[in-house]
């Protein structure tokens, strides 16, 4: 990609594509003190308010800033970098690869917390880590009550579910959820009856005596990487078909139509939705639905084969971060009678992931 002038014009090049940029384009981002507002970024004028005929006065490229006047008599020294970075189209959560990664991954990249821990460049690290597998785990939480609110409030802000501003995973009588039991819970991802579903959940371990009980988790990525590889036909309905999910408890019923696999506008992986106890296949042709059930039927494999479910055990302390879009968890069976295994959870949005990651690297200059 770059930028040209000529005959007081600026053109944009990317890819042998050349367009002009249109010149009130420009006179939008001017950024002088009188104009925009140091701490907020927002603008101190109403850009529907210009006049129409905006035109370029003059102009001077260098290799790191295009400066430009106006026939309205201002002027503005724009980065060349960010005029590029908003012409691609993307931002820096986008610029992060996932790594597909199975169940040889040993690696967990744990980082522990500390004093300040969220405006260190640790933070940073831990959250480059978290989009590029999916999930990271911290150690040395402190284990009092509810501290996960604190912990999740530092990063964004809680996304309340019926369920609470938090919720305590442990066994307990006439349970609403199967989490809520001693039972073992299959790879699923959360809340896929939501619109919007939460985005990212996080579960502290506050207390875990049992033997069993430990955490799994599975990489929806990868595995959808390798059914559109080995099975395309398979893939193809499950990112066509919508399908029903839904939970009904005593005070709520909510539903969404989802399919199992959803792509971006540009057909890449976005997100996956699996949990065999709360979806409902739509009525369709005999031959439509015996390929969707095969296709169901294959992932399901995949989600709960060996080769991809990673397990651990999570101790008092530990915090678990994950992408509910992109990854499955479960558990395994435990025992409750040989002791507590009390877990505390709640979820954010990518919003809150999305803003600190962008204010640590404008803060380290990264």
């Amino acid at each position: 990609m770059k930028i040209e002038l000529k005959n007081k014009k600026v053109f944009f090049e990317d890819r042998g594509s050349r367009k002009e940029i249109h010149p009130f384009w420009l006179r939008e981002r001017v950024n002088g003190e009188t104009f925009v507002d140091k701490k907020t970024q927002q603008r101190l004028f109403d850009p529907t308010e210009l006049k129409e005929n905006i035109k370029i006065n003059n102009l001077n490229l260098s290799d790191d800033y295009l400066e430009v006047s106006f026939n309205d008599g201002t002027s503005t020294k724009l980065t060349i970098q960010n005029i590029l970075k908003e012409f691609s189209n993307t931002n820096d959560i986008k610029y992060i690869d996932k790594i597909e990664w199975d169940s040889s991954l040993k690696n967990f990249n744990n980082f522990e917390f500390k004093d300040n821990f969220f405006e260190k460049k640790e933070m940073y690290d831990a959250l480059i880590n978290f989009y590029q597998y999916g999930f990271v785990i911290f150690k040395k939480i402190p284990i009092k009550n509810n501290f996960i609110v604190e912990f999740a409030n530092s990063i964004g802000s809680i996304r309340r579910t019926n369920f609470g501003e938090f919720f305590n995973v442990k066994s307990k009588p006439n349970p609403n959820d199967l989490a809520y039991t001693s039972l073992p819970l299959a790879p699923h991802t959360d809340n896929p009856y939501r619109n919007p579903v939460p985005c990212i959940q996080m579960l502290h371990c506050i207390e875990n005596e049992v033997s069993g009980g430990f955490s799994t988790l599975v990489d929806g990525y990868t595995v959808t990487q390798k059914l559109k590889k080995d099975f395309p036909d398979y893939y193809k309905i499950l990112t066509e078909v919508k399908v029903r999910f839904q939970f009904v408890d005593q005070s709520v019923v909510l539903e969404d139509w989802a399919e199992m696999i959803q792509l971006d506008e540009d057909g890449n992986f976005k997100q996956v939705r699996f949990s065999p106890r709360l979806d409902f296949v739509p009525l369709m042709d005999k031959e439509k639905l015996e390929l969707y059930y095969s296709a169901r039927k294959k992932i399901s494999e995949l989600y709960n084969s060996d080769n991809y479910r990673i397990e651990f055990k999570l101790i008092p302390g530990d915090l678990l971060m994950m992408d509910n879009y992109r990854l499955l968890h479960g558990r395994t069976k435990f025992d409750a009678n040989e002791g507590n295994r009390f877990l505390q959870g709640c979820y954010i949005d990518y919003d809150s992931t999305e803003g600190k990651l962008k204010h640590l690297k404008r803060k380290f200059n990264l």
